[in-house]
């Protein structure tokens, strides 16, 4: 029997206070680095906890903007959203190296995630950005989205990335958090949901039907 191999990862560093009870169920972390949520504090203390439980590490940069924690659409001049992502990744890269351990992979937070899915140039200034990880990391998108598509044009590597408490819209987005039914409280569902994605690669949309993500 072939087995499938799902990395499992969580964001962190948020501010929640249960990132020590997660820790052992995960196998990659995305952790806040000063955009929405994080400070060098709460990121040393999360890489030294992720490092405990061999967990691999990525950064979880997004627009900056704590007051909203970084779930709204921000306009920003291209040069500063490029100075902002290099100084957050860079924060986190910087306490990575005291514990010599690697920056595993790159995934946008929030509002931005959802922007440069659809956002073509937005995107590309996203992947500006990361020009000088491009090589040495993989980044985290959604399947179908603009920044996947965009990101393997330019060499970079990619992991499609699902969500298990989260519903789909048809054209495979997530349904705004705004919106009643946005996220799978019911932990039986989230479940369904996870199997549907592990199994049959595909998730239940908004509308009822299954649509594949791969």
């Amino acid at each position: 029997m072939e087995h499938k191999f799902v990395n499992i990862n969580c964001d962190m560093g948020e501010g929640i206070g249960d990132d020590a009870g997660l820790m052992p169920f995960i196998s990659s972390c995305s952790i806040a680095c000063g955009g929405h949520a994080g400070n060098t504090n709460s990121m040393r203390k999360t890489v030294v906890l992720a490092k405990g439980y061999n967990v691999k590490v990525g950064a979880h940069p997004s627009y900056p903007d704590r007051e909203n924690f970084g779930r709204i659409s921000m306009a920003i001049p291209d040069n500063d959203l490029i100075e902002t992502i290099q100084e957050q990744i860079e924060s986190l890269v910087s306490v990575l190296k005291r514990e010599k351990m690697e920056l595993h992979h790159i995934k946008p937070h929030g509002a931005l995630y959802n922007d440069i899915a659809k956002d073509g140039h937005l995107a590309s200034v996203f992947l500006k950005a990361l020009n000088k990880y491009g090589s040495r990391t993989c980044l985290y998108v959604p399947y179908a989205s603009l920044i996947a598509e965009k990101a393997l044009r330019r060499g970079f590597r990619i992991r499609y990335e699902a969500f298990g408490d989260r519903r789909y819209q048809k054209d495979l987005s997530l349904v705004s958090r705004s919106k009643e039914g946005a996220l799978i409280l019911d932990p039986k569902k989230v479940l369904e949901q996870v199997m549907g994605i592990t199994n049959n690669n595909e998730v239940r949309v908004i509308e009822g039907k299954t649509k594949k993500i791969l």
